[in-house]
Parts: structure tokens; C-alpha cells; sequence
């Protein structure tokens, strides 16, 4: 979308302007100062709108796994069935949103030009610590919002190509004040984050190669979509699987649905054989 487009003449004439003048590396404090109508706001929490969960994180042998289950629900209802909510933040770091869906999305997509935009204006990308510190500032400026209701609250993970250890993936999570705590090894948000964190901790181990944590990840969300009625689980009949996304020294990928059908097919059949597990 153009910015005339999106302001008219004279909004796009002051962007242009205010282009011009000497600032700081962050497209947030940008935008602000030149069109802050563009930037996410809420409305009234009064309305039904569409929350997403559930989140899950956890780091392996080659670097973190992120995964996301497709509901949406407003009240009692189902408002979608396939949304996302895991994408990429750059070549080496994800993002997953747990809250208000529609506010949380226009978060990432302003996240995502962010990083971009210091690293055009700088030369050289932020360090993983930096991104964390990034999207935490962001989330403190919607507190205004979330003390209304409409609170969004990210899972961010990464792989750390400044730390040739065994530990570059590595994992924050963040509260609605934009408080940001690194984790260990695993970590989930959402309504059903409870129950996915549950099944983490029996299922997560040391140095996972990828298919292990693959699998893990998408037991950890059906473990949560089977307590969790917020929590949608895979769905075969409509070919809707998790959103499922690595970070690796070779960059960020999606796991493609055909693996995930193979995964949720052998997990179905282990648990029908034993269904009261």
C-alpha cells in the first residue's frame, strides 16, 4: 500500500517530509512522529473479538522449534480455524502471538519492518538480545490497551549467530508491561500453555535432533487442545495442521503440512491404542 494511499496527499506529503529529518534507526519511533494513525491501536474491549492460542518454544540440537495451533475464538465461539501465529521475524528469529488477534498480528508485521529498517539504517542486524529488547518496547507501548483488555503477549525465540555454543537457540517470553525473562530450554503461552508446559516437561530433552522436536512440539499442543477449548487441535478431515517453524544456522523454515500429516497420523494412532492416556 502506498502511503497516499493510506493517508491521502497531505499525510503522504508530511511522511516525505518528516523522511527527511535526522533521527533514530527504529521505523516505530518513525512512524510515530510521521503518521502515528498508522501505527496498531485498539478499539473497546467491549467488542468479541478474536483471541489466539496456543504457543509453544523449545530449543534443539540445531537450534529452537516454534508451533502454534490454527483457533481463533471469540467468546464461546470459533472465529477461525486456520489462522497463523507463528511467522518470521528475519532470517534467524521467530515470533508467535498469543491475545488479541488482530491487534497481535498488526504488532508483528510492524515488528518485522522494525528490524528491517535498523538494519537498513545501521549496516548490520540487531543481536538477538537487541530483537527481544525491540518487541518488548513495542508491547510496553500497547499497555494502555492491554489494561482495557486487549492485551497481546508474544512468544519470541531465535537462533544466536553470535554464539557458536551449544546453546545459540534461545527463547524469551515477555508479560503484558513489556517485562522480558529468557527461558530455559521450553517455554508457552496462552490459554492452553498450562498444558502444553505440562507436556513439555515429560517430553523435552537435552539435544533433540529435528524430528524429535517435531514431534514433541505437536503433542505438546494436542496435549493442550485435548484440556484447552480455546486450543484447537490438528485437524485431518480439513487438512489444517500447527503452524510449526525452525531457527537454525541455516536461517528460518516451516515445516511443510505433508511432514506434519505423518506426524499427527503416528501420534493418533499411538494414542488410540491407549486412550485414556
Amino acid at each position: 500500500m502506498s502511503i497516499e494511499r493510506a493517508g491521502g496527499p497531505a499525510q503522504a506529503h508530511g511522511i516525505l517530509r518528516f523522511a527527511t529529518a535526522p533521527g533514530s534507526s527504529s521505523f516505530t519511533d518513525f512512524l510515530a512522529g510521521a503518521a502515528p494513525d498508522l501505527l496498531p491501536r485498539g478499539t473497546t474491549a467491549s467488542l468479541e473479538l478474536a483471541h489466539g492460542t496456543t504457543i509453544v518454544a523449545a530449543a534443539f540440537a540445531d537450534g529452537v522449534v516454534m508451533a502454534g495451533d490454527r483457533r481463533a475464538t471469540a467468546g464461546n465461539l470459533i472465529a477461525q480455524r486456520d489462522i497463523e501465529k507463528v511467522f518470521a521475524a528475519d532470517d534467524f528469529s521467530l515470533v508467535g502471538i498469543a491475545g488479541t488477534a488482530g491487534l497481535a498480528i498488526e504488532i508483528v508485521r510492524l515488528y518485522q519492518v522494525e528490524l528491517e529498517h535498523y538494519e537498513k539504517i545501521e549496516g548490520i542486524p540487531l543481536t538477538l538480545d537487541g530483537k527481544a529488547n525491540r518487541l518488548a518496547t513495542m508491547i510496553r507501548g500497547n499497555l494502555g490497551q492491554a489494561m482495557q483488555g486487549l492485551a497481546v503477549v508474544p512468544l519470541f525465540a531465535g537462533f544466536d549467530v553470535d554464539d557458536d555454543g551449544p546453546r545459540a537457540g534461545r527463547i524469551y517470553s515477555f508479560d503484558v508491561t513489556g517485562g522480558r525473562y529468557p527461558e530455559q530450554h521450553y517455554h508457552s503461552v496462552g490459554s492452553g500453555s498450562l498444558f502444553a508446559r505440562g507436556a513439555l516437561k515429560k517430553l523435552w530433552q537435552p539435544a533433540m535432533d529435528r524430528a524429535a522436536i517435531v514431534r514433541t512440539v505437536v503433542e505438546a499442543l494436542y496435549d493442550a487442545a485435548d484440556d484447552d477449548s480455546a486450543t484447537g487441535g490438528p485437524d485431518i478431515t480439513r487438512g489444517i495442521y500447527p503452524i510449526v517453524m525452525l531457527a537454525t544456522a541455516a536461517g528460518t523454515e516451516r515445516v511443510l503440512d505433508a511432514e506434519l500429516d505423518t506426524v499427527v497420523r503416528e501420534i493418533l494412532a499411538e494414542r488410540a491404542s491407549r486412550p485414556g492416556a
